[in-house]
């Protein structure tokens, strides 16, 4: 709808709703001012003699507004264009009422109601748009949450979109000089992505041979980044395409992460939500934790870690300390001496010696994993997702498609936690059930992968 991440602010269903609203309160003002203001003439029934046309207009308002195309690009739309279709959308309402209120013969006063409220339904939705639009264009001209972006293009091709998009591009690279066959360009864009943890590649290959840029969208498809593409439909084995348009400019988009949908913000309010419960309900098991770490080593309570969370972008993941205080320092000694039970960049140690006595039994129970839930509340992770994995690991990635698991709010818990967290030692298989996940997320799955996970943890199959 807008073309870049205002989405997530402003998305079609929320305005959809927002209107719906506008359009039930216009027509309960008008009849609180006709009962209860210029005369009470139907014993205080308020809305009642017209409530079941409210039930149709109110979801039939904002649909309309939508079929004429009037939540499209708010950001660039003049008022005079916002007013046309909203006369279109007035003119179809006005007939399919004027049918029912002839139908069903409704009393004269009634129909005064359905006049004001009408009236008002359109003023409102009206300023509404004044104010969507002022905020967008306010919050573009201050910078504010704008997606990062690589720009890929000819440098007359691309001049366009650096200015007035509400991108922030980080990097451009010269299609003619960084993207010959005989160059290691695609190479270049994957390092260019990791290094700004890039949410966006946006290409525009006038004139280009349509291989080199399918080479650019490999490389960021397998990362889970986004790509936008001024050009016609390129094949894609991960992502799935549809068209947008950023400012006056159709695009294609290839998107290989969860669509932004009412599910997922009810993925993020819900994780708020029990997050928050979690954290209180579990409280007295904080104290238990705490008081057992000072006691059998004592230290710091807690462990703070730099993860990767989505696009690779770092944060502080919490846990309770579980091991001896200088544990960071003898990684390098442990690997040596005892190996690691995973293949691939991540390390794991059924039996490591680093762990003291108490903290097996944090670890069995998966306490030790509770302090997470600050994470969870400070939006970084989320209840379910990837697991996070330390920045040094995300580093030694030998494929650039690992990177993909890094599209989406690594979690507390997963697919491999859940079904399988003390046999998977395979990197590629864990993986494997990383990507799975995400190319078939849903709120369902994220429900089983919980109760999944609760007998995991109640009956001591937790991660060691």
């Amino acid at each position: 709808m807008f073309g870049s991440s205002k989405r997530e602010q402003f998305s079609l269903q929320a305005l959809q709703l927002l209107d719906g609203a506008l359009v039930w309160f216009s027509f309960a003002v008008a009849s609180t001012i006709r009962w209860n203001v210029v005369g009470n003439q139907n014993d205080g029934l308020g809305l009642a003699p017209i409530s079941w046309l409210l039930f149709i207009l109110v979801p039939f308002t904002p649909l309309t507004l939508e079929l004429f195309g009037f939540y499209r690009n708010p950001l660039n739309r003049k008022l005079s264009a916002a007013l046309w279709k909203m006369m279109q959308t007035a003119g179809v309402i006005v007939l399919f009422v004027g049918i029912l209120v002839v139908s069903f013969q409704l009393d004269p006063s009634s129909r005064i109601v359905l006049g004001a409220g009408g009236v008002s339904s359109f003023v409102l939705v009206f300023f509404r748009f004044v104010w969507v639009r002022s905020v967008l264009r306010r919050r573009v001209k201050n910078g504010a949450s704008r997606e990062k972006a690589i720009l890929v293009g000819l440098p007359e091709e691309t001049e366009a979109f650096i200015k007035n998009q509400p991108e922030e591009v980080l990097a451009y690279l010269d299609i003619q000089l960084h993207f010959d066959i005989t160059t290691r360009a695609p190479l270049e864009l994957a390092d260019e992505i990791v290094k700004l943890s890039a949410q966006r590649v946006i290409i525009s290959p006038h004139q280009v041979v349509f291989d080199t840029i399918g080479d650019a969208v490999e490389v960021a498809e397998t990362q889970g980044v986004e790509v936008w593409i001024a050009a016609d439909f390129i094949r894609s084995q991960l992502a799935r395409p549809k068209f947008d348009s950023m400012g006056e400019k159709p695009m294609l988009v290839l998107k290989s992460t969860p669509e932004l949908s009412w599910a997922l913000l009810t993925k993020s309010f819900c994780d708020k939500c029990f997050a928050l419960s979690l954290l209180v309900f579990t409280a007295p098991l904080w104290v238990i934790a705490a008081l057992g770490i000072l006691f059998s080593d004592p230290g710091p309570i807690f462990f703070r870690q730099r993860r990767s969370g989505k696009f690779g972008k770092e944060f502080s993941m919490w846990k309770f300390r579980t091991m001896c205080v200088d544990a960071e320092e003898k990684l390098a000694a442990i690997k040596k001496q005892v190996g690691n039970n995973m293949t691939g960049p991540v390390f794991k140690l059924d039996d490591d010696p680093r762990v003291f006595p108490f903290a097996k039994w944090l670890r069995k129970t998966s306490i030790d994993e509770l302090p997470q839930l600050l994470n969870v509340l400070a939006g970084e992770m989320s209840m379910v997702g990837p697991r996070p994995l330390p920045v040094y690991e995300v580093k030694d990635f030998e494929k650039m498609a690992y990177r993909r698991r890094l599209s989406v709010k690594p979690g507390i818990t997963c697919t491999w936690q859940a079904g399988g967290r003390n046999s998977i030692n395979n990197f590629e298989e864990w993986v494997e059930m990383d990507l799975e996940y995400i190319d078939n997320w849903s709120l369902w799955k994220d429900l089983k992968i919980v109760l999944k996970t609760v007998p995991a943890v109640l009956f001591g199959t937790g991660a060691k």
